[in-house]
């Protein structure tokens, strides 16, 4: 067994991590068995990898990997075995025990901190969606209700209606859907609606989101929104524009993974709205919840259908269930359509009792962006649906929207990478204005599976920056390892909050009016549409972003996007990537890829082991 371990480790399936902590768990437990060892490295390498705990029933007496036992490396250990060494070892405990790992009934096995996140969030999410808000004025519901929200013609149930009803009763609610679909938009009129209702007393509303340029966005949609709100003045004015990334509102702790507000010590807030929740970690989500009074209302806003967080867990994918379509408890319909005199179209859940959280939960399926004839409409809908022979034809015959370029060898594509290039980027390299430079900037993106490879995120930028300069669009200076040149772009990738420069924004350095070009600034768009100037070397960490992975441009839109996949397979190609990669666009989208690559991404879902569906739907 210890040579497997190796074996294991030498391969790359092992991290050093992994092994450190194997070593300290056996060490704690005063026993070398490598049966535990193993069992210790996987938990480990589970959580690193992006799932919740180590299922010991799916590998048991499995190979490892397809070929292992072609190469004369042993199986794993027989289960029944297996799972009574781990169970008699003192530092392994059943649920509810403090110890460093946790084995439950289903043979899962959890670091005790992840254990305990997914305890506190699914017992806060089910206490949460249980109970409704008392005591409220009807009349006053019904008429915001049809102001804010009035009957289209088509006489369809309106969703977003639907939305803000969920969020005038209920504690806990969960607006779900793609880009283009209002979310932020019914946002503001909920929040008009929660301050009518609240009458005198004036709500403490705080907006958050997982990064500081996600923030920045909810906070200038929902300034946009309040414009056309069929509202009172005062009611307009109270709704709050500032946001705040999640980890300044709790209040971090420096050098500790913990927060100010928790449990014991909760925000100060009657309403609390987070977007983009489907960037937010098992680990964030829960501390954020614990840290939400009970009595207050916490709103969730996300695409359940969008990439996962690159760190533990498929959060808000399990909290929606987002395989299944949940229906409304008939309770739920009957109050529904009493206060809103609209008819409720939708499948209805049978229930004496009051429902849980498939009440707390709607779904925007109208699109304003994309129409149901719009090529990319039907395109993101297809790759989320796994239609790959659909997303195939798609792709062939929609020429005004979508443009797909076969891949044949990774240096053909780089040629015409070339060319794409230029013509993306020239216009806003031949202008000294920053205000027309960031709006043409911001019009096209080159987007990347993956960081590393011939066409990932750094080969993409050196080539983008060599194209450039042979073209004399720009001007490196090669001579020296001073990076910075007129039109360099860049994307800020560490918050700096004294500066008001959050992970995620873009930059074009250009220099200052007047200075011949010697003095060079970073420019950037402030929260109002204003200007914002900075000396290059008083940024925080950044990179150049001439292309940018699809994770980091989660949140962002462009006119014209080009999404390069790369020539082979690899685990983060998912249908969930290639549908956020496409939906960042306005416009047209351009995807360049083999075949196989494609087919085999749209065929892959994100799986990540989690206890968190299973507590809350099972």
């Amino acid at each position: 067994m210890k040579e497997y371990i190796n074996y294991l480790y030498h391969r790359g399936y092992l991290t050093d991590i992994d092994m450190h902590f194997a070593k300290f768990i056996t060490g704690l437990g005063k026993n070398d068995d490598p049966d535990m060892y193993l069992a210790a490295a996987l938990a480990s390498n589970a959580t690193g990898n992006g799932d919740v705990y180590f299922d010991l029933t799916s590998v048991a007496e499995n190979p490892f990997l397809m070929g292992l036992e072609e190469e004369g490396i042993v199986k794993w250990p027989k289960l029944s075995g297996w799972l009574q060494k781990i169970r008699q070892s003192p530092v392994v405990g059943r649920p509810g025990d403090y110890r460093p790992l946790i084995l439950d009934g289903k043979n899962r096995l959890y670091l005790y901190r992840y254990w305990d996140y997914e305890k506190k969030l699914s017992q806060s999410i089910i206490r949460r969606s249980g109970e409704d808000i008392r005591d409220l004025d009807v009349a006053r519901l019904t008429d915001g209700l049809k102001r804010l929200f009035p009957q289209n013609q088509d006489n369809e149930l309106d969703r977003q209606m639907l939305a803000a009803y969920i969020a005038a009763i209920k504690k806990f609610c969960i607006i779900s859907g793609g880009p283009g679909t209002g979310k932020t938009f019914t946002m503001a009129k909920i929040l008009a609606l929660l301050l009518e209702l609240s009458g005198k007393q004036r709500l403490k509303i705080l907006l958050a989101a997982p990064t500081g340029k996600a923030a920045a966005r909810i906070a200038e949609s929902i300034e946009d929104a309040k414009k056309t709100l069929n509202s009172r003045s005062d009611i307009i004015e109270a709704i709050p524009s500032e946001a705040y990334t999640i980890h300044r509102m709790l209040k971090t702790i420096p050098g500790s993974p913990y927060f100010h507000h928790n449990h014991e010590n909760p925000l100060d807030a009657d309403v609390v709205v987070v977007d983009e929740a489907s960037m937010i970690d098992l680990a964030l989500m829960s501390k954020l919840l614990w840290a939400v009074p009970f009595d207050s209302r916490l709103i969730l806003i996300g695409d359940k259908d969008q990439l996962a967080s690159v760190e533990t867990g498929f959060v808000l994918g399990d909290i929606c269930d987002r395989e299944n379509v949940h229906a409304f408890s008939g309770y739920f319909c009957k109050k529904f359509e009493a206060v809103t005199q609209q008819k409720m179209d939708l499948p209805v859940k049978e229930q004496k009792d009051k429902g849980g959280l498939y009440d707390c939960m709607v779904v925007l399926k109208k699109n304003y962006r994309f129409t149901g004839s719009s090529g990319i409409g039907e395109l993101s809908r297809a790759v989320n649906q796994g239609e790959t022979h659909k997303v195939l034809g798609l792709m062939k015959d929609s020429p005004d929207q979508i443009f797909w370029k076969k891949i044949s060898r990774p240096h053909d594509l780089l040629r015409s990478l070339g060319k794409r290039v230029i013509k993306g980027y020239r216009d806003y390299l031949n202008t000294d204005d920053p205000y027309r430079a960031l709006e043409l900037f911001n019009r096209f993106k080159i987007l990347c599976a993956v960081k590393i490879g011939l066409i990932g995120v750094h080969a993409v930028n050196r080539l983008a920056e060599q194209v450039l300069s042979r073209e004399g669009l720009i001007a490196p200076d090669r001579s020296s390892t001073n990076p910075w040149y007129k039109g360099r772009p860049v994307l800020i990738t560490r918050n700096d909050y004294s500066l008001k420069l959050f992970n995620g924004d873009m930059g074009i350095t250009l220099p200052a009016s007047g200075s011949n070009g010697k003095d060079l600034y970073v420019y950037f768009s402030g929260e109002s549409g204003e200007l914002r100037r900075f000396l290059p070397y008083l940024l925080p960490e950044h990179e150049t972003v001439y292309a940018m992975t699809v994770h980091k441009s989660q949140g962002s839109e462009f006119d014209h996007v080009l999404l390069i996949l790369p020539d082979r397979d690899y685990p983060v190609l998912t249908r969930e990537l290639l549908y956020t990669g496409i939906t960042r666009t306005r416009e047209t989208v351009s995807i360049w890829s083999t075949e196989d690559v494609l087919k085999t991404t749209i065929s892959r879902k994100i799986e990540r082991t989690s206890g968190l569906k299973d507590a809350l739907w099972g």
